[in-house]
């Protein structure tokens, strides 16, 4: 019986070798290593190029000097701005542009020398409002497995300090605004790392809770309940780490000399109302770059919101081409715009430049790098990663674009503070811009009408701006 036991064990042992045989078919045989290995030559050239790239950084290497010794600064259209906001170690790009977008227009409307809003003061309820979204979601999500795509999705994304110009609308709509200084920055609104890490990590515990709940029999009305409880962790949290808002506070506009102009006791609502002023759910139109789905096609990303009850992203996709026209019309006439891009590809940080032939990785590592824009996007080797304000362009003697320039919001650096980017980087890696609906052209205008196309949670160009 054991002799027959050890047979069978060795039989079973041999299958499963053998099976491991035949999937190893698609490993790197002894064979092929030697093939990969014989097509490294070693040559002097080679040798010289390995010395280099391992002991120094490879954009240094790779800079294109035939490229690097001429920047032009001058932009034949440009939009007046004054004072650089940093944004520091958080991911709040996409507040920062949409604020200095009405920034700018404050201190033009009333002369002023600089003006600022608070960042911490919506970024306080936008973390409140995700946090609901994420656990109104959990509770929308009840009846579905663990496993299922919607609920895992929601799990590996609680919550986030990244996000878009619909955020900017749906908070500051529902919320108001204040100055800088009535709601000062904190450690954690500047370090965003640790308190995020946390609340996440309360919201997933929070989110097992309700499903556990709901698994048990729990009504509606007991969820949401329970779902109320859990927020007020959050908010306690998120006051402890960022200040807890005011509800008013008196506040003095002065003219660009100093001298008072008004003293007024606002809340933040009035705040809005009276420096805003504007309907930005419906007074500014999201455009989109995308080459990987049909041009002229009004699109929305499903559960791209920062509120519950706010409006999911939406977008019309157009050629650069169009993007462009309004983007120029919009600078002609004094008018910055929420722009995104993807700014890690092809930049120079301290000379803060965009140029897609800056560097030659080609030359460098002896093999080409072809994939298009689309392709890009399509193996996830792009996307828009960085929020910024667009306020410059450049036009040739026939009315085309060279260059464009937007305001960054890292603080002082290279061209105090702002990014030069050529025509060309920003056909390759511009992906949103919003425009006031003024500036659209009739073409965005009948698209509007359209029913959007509903794309999944987890869609590439979901990406948030940090």
């Amino acid at each position: 019986m054991k002799r027959n036991r050890f047979w069978i064990s060795l039989f079973i042992l041999g299958a499963a070798f053998s099976t491991h045989g035949q999937q190893s078919t698609g490993g790197i045989s002894a064979g092929m290593l030697q093939q990969i290995k014989q097509s490294y030559q070693g040559t002097a050239t080679d040798k010289a190029l390995r010395n280099a790239i391992t002991n120094n950084d490879i954009n240094k290497l790779a800079v294109n000097l035939e490229n690097k010794n001429h920047l032009d600064t001058h932009f034949s259209h440009k939009v007046n701005g004054k004072g650089i906001t940093n944004q520091k170690s958080s991911g709040r790009c996409w507040l920062f542009t949409g604020l200095n977008v009405f920034r700018s227009k404050i201190i033009d409307t009333y002369s002023l020398n600089d003006f600022q809003f608070s960042h911490s003061y919506p970024f306080f309820w936008d973390q409140l409002e995700k946090a609901n979204l994420f656990l109104q979601g959990i509770i929308d999500t009840r009846e579905k497995p663990m496993d299922d795509k919607m609920v895992e999705w929601l799990f590996k994304n609680p919550l986030s300090d990244g996000g878009q110009f619909t955020g900017v609308a749906d908070i500051l709509t529902k919320y108001g605004v204040v100055p800088a200084d009535v709601m000062t920055e904190t450690y954690s609104s500047d370090n965003t790392r640790m308190m995020a890490n946390l609340v996440s990590l309360k919201l997933k515990e929070s989110g097992l809770e309700l499903r556990k709940q709901a698994s048990q029999g729990a009504t509606p009305a007991d969820l949401e309940k329970k779902k109320t409880a859990l927020l007020t962790t959050i908010y306690r949290m998120l006051a402890l780490t960022l200040g807890e808002p005011p509800a008013t506070f008196t506040w003095t506009l002065r003219d660009s000399k100093g001298n008072p102009l008004s003293t007024k006791e606002y809340t933040p609502q009035s705040f809005y109302q009276e420096f805003i002023g504007a309907d930005l759910k419906n007074n500014y139109v999201m455009l989109m770059n995308d080459p990987s789905r049909e041009y002229y096609k009004l699109y929305e990303i499903a559960f791209d919101r920062h509120v519950y009850d706010g409006k999911n992203w939406t977008y019309v996709n157009l050629p650069a081409d169009d993007i462009k026209e309004m983007a120029i019309h919009s600078i002609q006439d004094s008018t910055m715009m929420y722009f995104s891009c993807d700014v890690g590809k092809f930049f120079d940080r301290e000379r803060g430049l965009l140029d897609v032939n800056y560097y030659d990785y080609a030359s460098l590592m002896g093999t080409s790098f072809g994939m298009d824009k689309k392709q890009r996007i399509q193996t996830f080797s792009s996307g828009s990663s960085h929020a910024m304000t667009l306020m410059a362009v450049d036009l040739d003697c026939n009315g085309k674009p060279t260059k464009w320039m937007v305001e960054n919001s890292w603080g002082p650096g290279a061209n105090n503070g702002h990014l030069i980017m050529t025509d060309e980087w920003f056909n390759e890696y511009m992906f949103r811009l919003v425009v006031e609906y003024k500036y659209t052209t009739d073409t965005v205008k009948e698209i509007l009408k359209q029913k959007p196309i509903r794309l999944p949670a987890w869609d590439p160009m979901f990406s948030e701006e940090d």
